[in-house]
């Protein structure tokens, strides 16, 4: 049993798939890419980036499928069986792992107002983002 605190605590819509996060994220990240937009049905889709020592599922199993990002990363997306959530996902072929939580999926909101905006060349009209924060065109 870990000594460390829980930091936060999120899951599915359905409460089908929980999980628990022992330390604070290491980034927040908004994306503005196309597939953000289409897994969330929103404008854009929120990210916090932990350690995979710092996440630990404590309930469900959750389903995957994976897909390659617009970086031309492979994504392992994971989901829940019952609502179709997704939660979570982590990245194949990079030196340093992380798991990117999805931000709607934890129970206390992210604060938004230090996260770095990427993909922002696809931004939707109308989002406005920050001053002063850091943001990245990444794509056309």
């Amino acid at each position: 049993m870990s000594d460390r605190r829980t930091a936060a605590t999120g899951g599915c819509q359905c409460g089908a798939i929980r999980y628990e996060v022992l330390a604070p994220p290491m980034k927040v990240y908004v994306c503005h890419c196309r597939e953000c937009r289409k897994q969330t049905a929103s404008a854009f889709g929120i990210s916090a980036i932990v350690r995979p020592e710092d996440f630990r599922p404590t309930q469900g199993e959750p389903k995957s499928w994976v897909r390659i990002a617009d970086s031309g990363r492979r994504l392992r997306l994971m989901f829940c069986p019952d609502c179709g959530s997704r939660v979570w996902h982590d990245r194949d072929g990079i030196d340093w792992p992380t798991i990117s939580i999805e931000g709607g999926s934890l129970d206390q909101p992210l604060d938004l107002r230090t996260a770095v905006h990427v993909w922002t060349s696809r931004k939707l009209a109308g989002v406005v983002i920050p001053e002063g924060v850091a943001q990245f065109p990444f794509g056309d």
